[in-house]
């Protein structure tokens, strides 16, 4: 059965976080590839998958609602303001890389919180 898209959720990112998956990526790789791989972001179609196997398959920790980014997503929410999509590297199972959210985590938190079995959208894109 499929599950309906959150109604928290806008149709595609917002500019300014194509620029922050760079920054993060620029962590993890040069970044002339992490720049490579963000500008492929916006080159994706957007898939939905549900907020609970995004945190399993990122291996990342839910954050806290007192995170102060996490707090002011869920009153954005509450507001009536849409989140962006989120921006994602897809993990490898035999090389045990997990997925990499490379925007939109405290997103992906908040919306947790709101309902643990949604489904957001997201840009996935493959190394």
């Amino acid at each position: 059965m499929k599950k309906k898209l959150s109604p928290h959720w806008k149709k595609d990112s917002d500019k300014h976080d194509y620029q922050a998956a760079a920054n993060f990526l620029t962590l993890l790789m040069e970044p002339e590839r992490a720049k490579e791989i963000a500008s492929r972001f916006k080159k994706t179609s957007v898939s939905t998958f549900l907020v609970k196997d995004l945190l399993r398959a990122s291996r990342l920790q839910l954050l806290p609602t007192e995170n102060y980014h996490v707090k002011k997503d869920l009153k954005k929410v509450k507001e009536g303001s849409l989140l962006s999509p989120v921006l994602l590297v897809r993990g490898e199972i035999e090389s045990d890389r997990p997925l990499m959210i490379a925007d939109g985590y405290h997103r992906v938190c908040a919306s947790y919180y709101l309902d643990e079995n949604a489904e957001i959208p997201c840009h996935l894109v493959t190394l």
